[in-house]
């Protein structure tokens, strides 16, 4: 059994107009959010073997904010160019290149592509991944080249504004 875990990164300020879009940090809303999904998703006992994120800021500053709620080894955070802006084929390459000796992936990344990926894993699920929002799936593969859509069954499907 393998499971991947989509991270959308949490809300992204605006307020620096210098600043590259690469460099935008977290606004207000999504330093408060960040911490909560991350205590959510734990909560559900996901526990990613590797966490993978875009290198923008507002990616890699979730991907820790959840690594310290997770108890995962910041210094086992991996960043990765190919999934900065990516689409869905960007997405499905970046997965296909990670070792078949982890069972638990967790990327951090960004729209339109998170959400065509997660819709890719569980056809119709959303219109939208919302920022922070969070979608795992289980399902039985020997690698991660996931070209061909595996059968999967739906884990965890969660963002901040959620009725819980």
């Amino acid at each position: 059994m393998r499971s991947l875990t989509i991270v959308r990164h949490a809300k992204s300020s605006w307020k620096h107009q210098g600043l590259s879009d690469r460099e935008r940090p977290l606004n207000k809303r999504g330093e408060r959010d960040a911490p909560i999904m991350a205590k959510r998703v734990a909560e559900t006992g996901v526990r990613p073997s590797q966490i993978i994120s875009s290198p923008a800021v507002r990616a890699w500053t979730t991907a820790k904010i959840f690594a310290r709620e997770l108890g995962y080894p910041a210094e086992f955070l991996q960043r990765e160019d190919g999934l900065y802006l990516a689409s869905l084929d960007n997405l499905l390459d970046v997965v296909a290149t990670q070792d078949p000796g982890f069972n638990h992936l967790m990327l951090f990344g960004h729209n339109p592509g998170l959400t065509d990926f997660v819709n890719y894993l569980v056809p119709g699920l959303t219109s939208n991944l919302p920022t922070a929002g969070v979608v795992s799936v289980n399902f039985e593969c020997d690698n991660w080249m996931l070209y061909d859509r595996p059968q999967t069954e739906l884990a965890v499907h969660d963002y901040p504004k959620k009725v819980r």
